[in-house]
């Protein structure tokens, strides 16, 4: 493979998002193929003890590569879990021959350093149903169930076991320990949360955000009264294996990067997800007993005087890769 294609294919995968802006991963190039490996030193285990979010991180990455593949202009075919005598040997992406992208596909490629995660309340304008829609689709088209809730009832819920789970996982010294050590990162940070990407502390909405400390983000100003009008969807997967994390995270990737090509505003909420009491809850409520959650996604419009978000930055490419043994093709 031509070495400029690893590389620029390789940084735009590493945009993706992931828990904690950890970075769980390590990529070894082939002759043709690009190996995504799971990287267990940079699990956090007090936050995600199921390594659920070290999985749906890693889908988010290997999606990320297909579409910064399919934007340079080649074909590719994934394969999920290739080995099955090495579980963290998460995916293989062949990379086939030359293709001309069209313009969705450009459109796409190019989401993938626009999207931010933005934690502020959004603004009074709703997300039309045709937008809602068509990221239903495209999480269908990755294997998995987006669903946007309307009930009341069910966000009321939601919103009180987000609440609690937050306290459940706050009570544990672990967890403070292992949230203040991957946040409150300067500018500078290539991993982690940075503390102008955090909400401050009283920048509370609706739906809880992860408490990280010394944030510094908060949200624009809004008039009495003004109504957040973002809406909340539940991405789940009729199963719960370790290939549905996989599939599940590449379609929050798919999904993220859509809202952002429509203008949305996003942001992935896991924490509610890494409670058992929350995910039964959720799985019982509003998935019916019938499927599997895996993560919360808002989506909304930011407010026209909000402040543009920060980069977070990422690993140098030279930390996360290498070419496999006997492969002359550096990253």
């Amino acid at each position: 493979m031509d070495p400029d294609l690893v590389h620029d294919a390789l940084q735009l995968a590493c945009r993706a998002p992931s828990v904690h802006n950890t970075q769980p991963w390590r990529w070894l190039v082939g002759e043709q193929t690009l190996h995504l490996v799971a990287d267990r030193s940079r699990a956090v285990p007090a936050t995600d003890p199921d390594g659920r979010d070290l999985l749906l991180s890693c889908g988010a990455a290997v999606h990320h590569l297909g579409v910064a593949l399919t934007g340079l202009g080649w074909a590719h075919r994934t394969h999920l879990l290739p080995n099955p005598s090495d579980t963290d040997h998460l995916a293989a992406v062949e990379v086939l021959a030359e293709r001309e992208p069209d313009d969705a596909d450009v459109a796409l490629a190019a989401a993938l350093t626009r999207r931010r995660t933005d934690r502020r309340r959004y603004s009074s304008w709703p997300v039309p149903a045709a937008y809602l829609d068509n990221l239903v689709q495209v999480a269908a088209r990755e294997g998995a169930l987006l669903v946007a809730l309307e009930d009341p009832f069910d966000l009321r819920d939601l919103a009180a076991v987000a609440a609690e789970a937050a306290v459940d996982q706050e009570r544990d010294p672990s967890y403070r320990r292992e949230v203040a050590a991957w946040s409150g990162r300067s500018p500078g940070a290539e991993d982690g949360v940075t503390a102008a990407a955090s909400p401050a502390a009283g920048t509370e909405h609706e739906m809880p955000n992860r408490r990280f400390p010394l944030g510094e983000l908060r949200s624009p100003p809004t008039a009495p009264g003004e109504r957040d009008a973002s809406r909340v969807l539940l991405l789940a997967t009729v199963r719960d294996t370790a290939r549905d994390h996989l599939r599940a995270g590449a379609a929050a990737s798919a999904v993220l990067l859509t809202a952002t090509g429509m203008g949305l505003a996003t942001c992935p909420l896991s924490q509610p997800l890494e409670v058992p009491l929350a995910r039964r809850v959720l799985r019982e409520g509003p998935l019916d007993d019938a499927a599997a959650p895996h993560l919360l996604l808002r989506v909304g419009f930011a407010p026209i005087s909000a402040e543009p978000l920060p980069t977070s930055l990422r690993r140098p490419l030279a930390e996360v890769c290498r070419p496999l043994p006997g492969v002359s093709s550096t990253c």
